[in-house]
């Protein structure tokens, strides 16, 4: 495992990062398997310890073939953490040997948890304390793997060509390459002139084609995949296989119309700032497309039916969820955050989570704990995923003047939070496959996109250029989207 960790991460000296990699992707594994285990109650088709049933094999039974491959990877990942502690010890400073020290303290306890789980049956309070003395042998070893990295990857940025790809923060590319202004050309608007819409394309005329595309524009269409993916996700832990297809149309649809009404307030309320922006010069209020008094009017007419098609089709709770998502989004992120605190992101990463619920709440008209877990993944996932937008376009958030994190404070704590996030979302992860029976999709779909993104952010703290930020930021969709698919394909098609 050492090795392969250590060709797809890059050597660091004695070893030490592969190793606390592995480690940590290790202990992921075992958490994930772990849970699976005793969501299916395998743990109790082994009623001996260290053996199975007085035996080193576990014979034909599949429970036990499974309690006994989660045991042999305990031993697997005890001894990688064992050669990674005395690593650090012989080579790391002394945070690094800390906390990988009261990790490798913690693995004996968890086992002897594991080892009274087996032998004594499965209780919700000892499931709960092997789960958190887990979760915290993961953290220790990535806050270590962290810690190393910030000390190991010390210097200056490694310079890169300006990526020839535009990214908007829903992830999916944009048509038009990075912009750049000409030698002696400015990209903003000199002093004392307004760049309006109509000196932009005076006198152009459009067809009709052009107009439903701007409008379509504003609504930012690269959102709705995602966002709708998170909603169909919550109906399908809610109803499982009875999950009606009308049902799903009907949340789809009036959660559509609601991300669109955001995404045009959203376009409207940021207008000057967007002339500012390379990235986002082109947009149809900014380049005159739209007017922005018809913008306002698309808008509005955009959350009336959105709350007309929740209303008339789904519930009332959903049509209360969604329009409480446009005036978060519209006001409190756009108005409020976004322009006047560098967490802008975390806080209003909350908007995010709003289609879990409103998700759980087109089949139960209600809100449960299952759908207020898998929004926490979604809130905790979006500062890992767009803080690489942010270093990559940090010079374009500072023309505008947004106080991004990577300009309020500096890049290397951008990464950092990148990492501690990722952590977070990876956690969260582990919670919402103990708290709602999911099946091996979801736990082999989990590890492989959490081993894909933290590879991307260890790649982001050696590179540290914006080439390096792209790939993370779409290893985080790669990561949510999967994680996404996995939980209808358990709970709707194979439970």
């Amino acid at each position: 495992m050492v090795a392969i960790v250590d060709r797809l991460f890059g050597r660091f000296e004695v070893h030490l990062g592969s190793l606390l990699a592995a480690s940590a992707i290790g202990v992921y594994v075992l958490v994930v398997v772990g849970a699976t285990t005793s969501l299916l109650d395998a743990a109790s088709a082994c009623s001996t310890w260290p053996t199975c049933n007085g035996s080193l094999l576990p014979g034909s039974d599949p429970m036990a073939v499974l309690n006994w491959a989660h045991r042999v990877l305990g031993l697997l990942v005890g001894l990688l953490l064992i050669g990674t502690l005395g690593t650090a010890w012989a080579s790391a400073g002394k945070r690094v040997r800390y906390v990988v020290t009261v990790a490798a303290l913690l693995y004996p306890v968890q086992t002897i948890l594991g080892a009274r789980i087996a032998l004594g049956g499965v209780t919700q309070p000892l499931a709960a304390v092997h789960l958190v003395v887990a979760i915290g042998i993961f953290t220790g070893i990535l806050v270590g793997l962290l810690w190393y990295l910030e000390r190991a990857t010390v210097g200056p940025k490694t310079e890169s060509a300006v990526s020839t790809v535009d990214v908007d923060p829903s992830g999916v590319p944009e048509a038009s390459q990075y912009k750049t202004p000409e030698p002696g050309q400015s990209s903003t608007p000199e002093a004392g002139q307004s760049q309006t819409p109509e000196a932009t394309r005076s006198g152009t005329e459009y067809s009709r084609v052009d107009l439903l595309g701007a409008y379509v524009e504003l609504t930012k269409p690269r959102l709705w995949w995602l966002l709708s993916l998170v909603a169909v996700a919550a109906m399908a832990l809610a109803a499982g296989p009875a999950l009606s297809f009308w049902n799903v149309a009907a949340t789809i649809s009036g959660g559509v119309l609601a991300i669109g009404a955001s995404g045009t307030f959203n376009n409207v309320l940021e207008i000057d700032r967007d002339r500012r922006m390379d990235r986002t010069a082109d947009r149809p209020l900014v380049d005159g497309t739209i007017p922005p008094s018809r913008a306002v009017a698309f808008g509005l007419a955009l959350s009336v039916s959105s709350v007309f098609v929740f209303v008339l089709f789904v519930n009332v709770l959903a049509a209360a969820l969604g329009l409480l998502a446009i005036l978060f989004y519209s006001v409190v992120y756009t108005l409020l955050l976004k322009p006047h605190t560098d967490r802008n992101i975390v806080i209003g990463g909350a908007v995010g989570g709003f289609p879990a619920l409103i998700g759980w709440a087109a089949v139960t008209n209600s809100i449960e704990l299952p759908a207020v877990v898998l929004g926490t993944i979604v809130f905790l996932w979006t500062p890992a995923h767009f803080y690489n937008l942010a270093l990559a376009y940090k010079e374009d958030y500072a023309r505008a003047d947004f106080p991004m994190l990577p300009i309020s404070r500096n890049e290397a704590v951008t990464r950092r939070h990148i990492f501690l996030y990722l952590l977070a979302t990876m956690a969260a992860a582990v919670a919402l496959g103990t708290i709602r029976p999911l099946g091996w999709t979801y736990a082999v779909a989990s590890i492989a996109v959490g081993a894909l993104f933290l590879w991307a952010v260890i790649r982001l703290f050696r590179e540290r250029t914006e080439t390096a930020a792209f790939k993370t930021f779409h290893a985080a969709n790669a990561y949510l989207g999967v994680l996404l698919l996995a939980i209808v394909v358990d709970a709707v098609i194979l439970t």
